[in-house]
């Protein structure tokens, strides 16, 4: 496609023409631009290395889009606004897909929606003001996936190809769990239908397989779209299955009767022909949560401009909404270009990525020594928030990324949370760019005696392994108070850190003696916020012990160590005197758990702290909530999954969810098809509206919960 020579160039004109620096008239910008769109389109779907983020490609397309529009003479045959992008590898069998497969035309903010509706009234010869429905729902980040069926059978799925044609993988989709193997599509007159839908991963699913990764010293997932994408065109469909893929299925493409006849247009609408294939067992965003039917434009905006403020909460990845006229009829008169259907829009989230410059890096410490760089970059936009700082992990990823100072990187941020350095943009190295040196020494310590770092085998981490300088005690403090640890209500990193600079929090038993006379006195606090700090901290004292041995950031005794742990001792320095083999002997602990807590508990210093705590009047046995409690195999509700959500006005949150367990409920954490009962009280919001949706939710008040725990006494 292009010369290592000129990709530089490709790239600053582009720039150029993103940041309007570029002044020519329409008949030579129109060609550049086509000739830079091709490139981009090259590098993405043929390459699979795209130099620029989507959200500036797009507003590239838009560009020319508008040159064309304005002068249609401008329009080549091999314009890229004339075809549909390809995701088209070479390595699988190719298949036609029933009806071709367009892209769809996008839109940032209300206004852009405001000109599609005026655009599709004009096609449809309306007024301005007359009424038009548009269905919304997620524009899910995954990788699109046809469907198939006949004779109610699922026949074939494919990929989307380059929208005419797609990579068959039918044996992957068959291990895919949410689509269905037959539907009974006859039950609609339905004898040949293809469906489109989009394969993807949940979030905690995607971090989940990146932390079990991880601690095997595999390299990491880089985004949940790529590996779900990636999945798709794995050629075992056990690993396939291994990657938890789900589907969402968002239209018909097509559906002929037995003579060939239409028999999609008989549904009426988009939104019937979503409550179609919901009733016939696809996953199908959820109507008056995922999607709404909304009666103008302005309502489609509003539902559009709600899911953004929300994305993070969403557990799947979404790069936008889809606003589509809901009558079929209207679809059908209102046509498609050779690019998109004219009748439908993608309204897009703010840029997910962007390219930057890698400035330096920094290093910070953990609570076990552990060194993570960080990026320094030049300050840019990425989905609403300025990035200047991403880490860097290890030094692993920065090898294996070829990380250099002055490199043109690709943000993402993971999520819309955590900014990502995907990869540095090689092609435009001009030699001036400086390889990272990894220190040899810790970075942190202000000490003039240096701590040479190590690195364990089998861990990607370097690390401090004796701090003299106190940066670590600060990060085990902090990490001390955290809900994860004791959970000191108000007591976050900030007061932390202020606390330390005032020379009162040194070490983890500072925590429990703090001058609150002196703290009452500091600006912003006042006597109510240091005596509501006394009253957490007091309240922390009595916290479980498996708490406090989390709480010490030992190395690799997490919170499911700590909770087996404290169930097998009577007092935290009963572990004093404990072997190895001791450890070992429990389930689910390994040598390398053992090792470390031996090892931190032969210290006669971290003995010592242990015996202050417990004279400050912190708890070091174990409590009711350490012990393993029975299993419940009588109650109103043994066997239920059960959710709460909103205000309850006669028992706390925890006290509800502590009841309902010993009434046998299994609590869970988020609407699904596996939650039995949904419990409400004032204000329940999202999770209600997505529970009644479902239709296989038994919604419960806070009242008739108490009736069914003890008959007679709700109210």
């Amino acid at each position: 496609m292009s010369t290592p020579a000129n990709q530089a160039q490709y790239y600053a004109r582009s720039k150029a023409y993103l940041a309007g620096e570029v002044i020519a008239p329409p008949q030579e910008q129109a060609p550049e631009l086509q000739e830079l769109l091709r490139y981009h389109e090259w590098r993405y779907y043929v390459q699979d290395d795209p130099v620029l983020s989507d959200f500036e490609y797009d507003t590239l397309y838009k560009q020319l889009e508008a040159l064309e529009a304005a002068d249609p003479g401008l329009v080549t045959p091999d314009s890229p606004t004339q075809r549909v992008g390809s995701d088209l590898t070479g390595d699988s069998v190719s298949v036609p897909h029933l009806v071709p497969m367009l892209s769809l035309g996008n839109s940032y903010n209300a206004a852009d929606l405001e000109e599609f509706d005026k655009q599709v009234k004009r096609m449809l010869n309306m007024e301005e003001d007359s009424p038009l429905a548009y269905a919304v729902e997620p524009k899910y980040d995954g990788g699109t996936i046809v469907l198939v069926y006949e004779n109610d059978q699922l026949i074939r799925a494919a990929t989307r190809g380059n929208g005419v044609m797609g990579e068959e993988m039918t044996h992957n989709a068959r291990v895919i769990r949410s689509i269905p193997l037959q539907a009974a599509f006859s039950k609609y007159g339905l004898h040949r239908v293809e469906v489109r839908g989009e394969v993807i991963i949940r979030k905690d699913r995607f971090e989940a397989m990146n932390a079990a990764r991880a601690e095997a010293g595999e390299t990491l997932f880089a985004n949940p779209r790529n590996t779900a994408t990636g999945g798709l065109r794995m050629k075992s469909p056990k690993e396939v299955a291994d990657r938890n893929l789900e589907a969402f299925i968002y239209s018909f493409g097509y559906g002929v009767d037995q003579e060939g006849n239409d028999a999609v247009q008989a549904l009426g609408t988009h939104t019937k022909a979503l409550d179609v294939l919901t009733e016939l067992g696809f996953k199908v965003p959820a109507t008056g949560y995922e999607r709404e039917t909304a009666a103008n434009i302005t309502e489609a905006a509003d539902f559009c401009t709600k899911w953004e403020a929300r994305r993070n909460e969403y557990a799947y990845e979404i790069d936008g909404m889809v606003v589509k006229v809901d009558d079929l009829a209207l679809q059908e008169r209102a046509g498609y270009t050779s690019h998109h259907p004219r009748w439908a829009i993608a309204y897009k989230f703010a840029a997910k990525q962007a390219t930057t410059t890698l400035e330096n890096v920094e290093y910070q410490v953990g609570k076990i020594g552990t060194i993570t760089p960080v990026a320094k970059t030049t300050p840019v936009s990425l989905a609403g928030v300025m990035i200047s700082s991403v880490s860097l992990h290890n030094e692993d990823f920065i090898k294996d990324k070829d990380l250099r100072l002055g490199d043109k990187v690709l943000l993402e941020r993971a999520g819309d949370v955590i900014p990502y350095i995907v990869k540095p943009l090689e092609d435009l190295r001009d030699g001036s760019e400086v390889p990272i040196e990894w220190p040899t020494v810790c970075p942190i310590n202000t000490t003039e005696v240096p701590v040479p770092l190590i690195r364990e085998a089998g861990e990607a981490a370097w690390r401090c392994p004796e701090c003299v300088c106190g940066a670590q005690d600060l990060q085990r403090i902090i990490f001390h108070v955290s809900k994860a640890a004791m959970d000191i209500d108000g007591m976050g990193k900030r007061y932390v850190e202020l606390f330390h600079a005032k020379g009162w929090l040194n070490t983890i038993a500072d925590v429990y003696r703090l001058p609150y006379d002196w703290i009452s006195v500091l600006e912003g606090f006042g006597n109510k916020s240091a005596n509501n700090l006394e009253a957490a901290i007091e309240k922390a004292k009595q916290q479980p012990l498996w708490r406090l041995l989390y709480g010490l950031s030992i190395h690799h005794f997490g919170k499911k160590a700590t909770q087996l742990v404290a169930q097998n001792i009577e007092h935290v320095l009963d572990l004093a005197d404990w072997t190895e083999e001791q450890f070992t002997n429990i389930k689910d602990i390994g040598p390398t758990v053992a090792k470390n807590v031996t090892d931190w508990f032969a210290n006669p210093a971290n003995v010592a702290l242990l015996r202050e705590l417990e004279e400050l009047g912190v708890n070091v046995k174990p409590t009711d909530e350490d012990r393993p409690a029975a299993e419940v195999t009588e109650g109103p509700f043994v066997g239920k999954a059960m959710l709460f959500t909103g205000s309850l006005q006669q028992l706390s949150r925890k006290e509800a969810q502590e009841k309902a367990k010993a009434a046998g409920a299994r609590i869970v954490s988020a609407v699904s098809s596996k939650l039995d009962i949904l419990v409400v009280g004032e204000k329940p919001g999202s999770k209600l509206k997505k529970a009644t949706a479902l239709g296989t939710v038994t919604v419960m008040t806070e009242a008739a919960f108490l009736e069914a725990l003890t008959p007679g006494q709700g109210t």
